[in-house]
């Protein structure tokens, strides 16, 4: 059998992977980027801020439609056209949603750009995956990693800052520079290899009929999903009183089964499910998918932390988040370095998660005395666990899955970590609100008149209020608002900090997985798309 390493030109490989990753890395970006600046699309656009959420909700709608039918696309349309497609509509569309003159629109170009984006993912690791030999899998991954693991670190600060100092559209705009430089350089560079043009010649010979079936159950079941997500805490999940989480939720239950149900009987799925029965796939996926959830659960936390109870804008809670995309540049290579001498994906996984924990521990156990730099090292050590599992464990899902099964593997693969950040997400919103409002009741059962501390301390503020205003009665109500507004104060942070606490708890509870994979070596001499 031919294998992928085979290709017409003779092309340095880092150029292609080089190539390749940008537009990787701006699709990644726009998941995060414009997380910071709804309230300034509300405004810009004269919306409701509620409303900008659906931005960012059909994006992520858009782009799980399209991830995991990418095998079948790009199977059928060659991977590099497809590849070159979806970079072209996604550049083109970026830029529609920078001219957007409502909501409406810019809604409708999220749309189109994340159906064109969801096809960048998986072309771009099976382009790696395809030009590197196995011995150098780790460092193939490593260079995924940096748009993967880095865009989401990056997004929120400079979404921020690009907001703050010009204007939401150039979150847009920066794509389409970016996008058409890229363009070039993977029309030049990049050529689908033999076993995928035979697989193209093979299908274009035997044409099977489109699953139309299974493209209606997967849209239907990711819509509802995303949507869901998006919605539950504000619709307030099953208490719901106009029933839209109900039906919502009853309808993604039953497309899923049925879409299960279709692809697993129909002679031309849509979605080859046959990844999924390798154990190290499947565990994988499901690793990655916690682990991003942890990540998007503390990215989405730790801004509205340093911005609701200290004061900081959106540049400044993105500053102090980035410093970790540093560590995070810098321990990839070294990983991939450890993989390509033959050291156990396992343990590195085992490392990462533990590193995790850790970070996220160490958050959930501070206060609102910190600095800047009590959260920069806290989160720098959660990144670093990110870091060190993150090849290791494509190594080790991607390891014995079959050329021929790679399309639909690397789709399902990043459908599930993407869709990780989205429970993230919306886990974090909802356990943040509901923890404040836990909080709230307990430290009221300590705000009594028959409390010492409380007296004092109302006496003391009453008296400095007096001393500034000589009003009796409206000291004592400025004093009370004061007590209240620490106690919202705590509360809140408290909250937080559970939050925190919940994603520790999930990496740590994610190690035992790990010793259930089998043993995974990036073994030398063979190349990676040998059959």
């Amino acid at each position: 059998m031919s294998t992928g390493l085979n290709t017409v030109r003779r092309v340095n490989p880092w150029l292609i992977a080089a190539a390749v990753v940008i537009p990787t890395f701006m699709e990644v970006l726009d998941t995060t980027i414009a997380n910071v600046a709804l309230r300034y699309i509300a405004g810009g656009l004269s919306a409701a801020q509620v409303d900008s959420e659906w931005v960012i909700t059909s994006y992520l709608a858009a782009n799980a439609i399209v991830l995991p039918i990418s095998g079948w696309l790009l199977t059928r349309l060659g991977r590099r056209n497809y590849f070159l497609m979806s970079m072209g509509v996604f550049t083109l569309s970026s830029f529609l949603c920078g001219i957007a003159s409502s909501l409406n629109e810019l809604i409708l170009f999220r749309v189109l750009q994340g159906l064109a984006g969801g096809g960048l993912q998986p072309c771009t690791q099976g382009v790696l995956l395809d030009t590197f030999p196995k011995e150098k899998q780790g460092q193939a991954m490593a260079v995924f990693g940096v748009a993967a693991l880095v865009a989401p670190v990056v997004g929120p600060t400079l979404g921020g800052y690009i907001t703050d100092n010009y204007s939401w559209r150039w979150i847009f705009f920066i794509n389409v520079p970016v996008g058409g430089f890229a363009l070039l350089a993977c029309y030049l560079l990049v050529e689908d290899p033999p076993y995928l043009k035979a697989e193209r010649e093979q299908m274009r010979l035997n044409p099977k009929p489109f699953d139309f079936v299974g493209l209606l159950l997967l849209s239907i079941t990711m819509v509802c999903w995303e949507v869901v997500l998006s919605k539950g805490q504000e619709w307030d999940w099953f208490g719901d009183p106009f029933y839209r989480i109900q039906i919502l939720s009853a309808l993604f239950v039953g497309c899923l089964f049925g879409l299960i149900f279709r692809e697993l009987r129909t002679s031309a799925p849509l979605i080859n499910l046959r990844p999924l029965t390798d154990r190290n796939f499947v565990i994988g996926s499901l690793i990655i998918a916690c682990a991003y959830a942890v990540l998007y659960a503390q990215s989405v936390s730790l801004p509205a932390l340093l911005q609701s109870l200290f004061g900081y804008d959106a540049t400044h809670s993105g500053l102090v988040l980035s410093p970790a995309g540093i560590f995070a540049i810098i321990l990839l290579p070294v990983v991939a370095a450890l993989l390509g001498k033959g050291m156990d994906a396992r343990w590195l996984i085992i490392i990462g998660l533990a590193f995790m924990a850790l970070g996220n521990y160490w958050l959930s156990q501070m206060n609102l005395d910190i600095g800047p730099w009590d959260v920069v090292w806290a989160r720098v050590v959660t990144i670093i666990g990110l870091s060190i599992l993150f090849s290791p464990l494509s190594v080790a899902v991607y390891q014995n899955i079959p050329p021929h099964l790679r399309g639909a593997a690397v789709g399902i693969f990043s459908l599930l970590r993407n869709e990780g950040g989205s429970v993230g997400t919306s886990n974090a919103q909802t356990i943040q609100e509901r923890r404040e409002q836990f909080h709230l009741l307990r430290l009221n059962e300590y705000l009594d008149p028959l409390n010492p501390a409380l007296t004092s301390y109302f006496a003391q503020v009453r008296a400095g209020l007096y001393g500034l205003f000589g009003d009796p009665a409206g000291s004592d109500a400025m004093a009370y608002q004061v007590i209240d507004d620490l106690r919202q104060q705590q509360a809140a942070s408290l909250a937080y900090f559970d939050v925190f606490w919940v994603c520790g708890v999930l990496a740590a509870l994610l190690i035992p997985a790990v010793l259930l994979m089998r043993r995974s070596v990036a073994e030398k001499g063979a190349t990676l798309a040998a059959d």
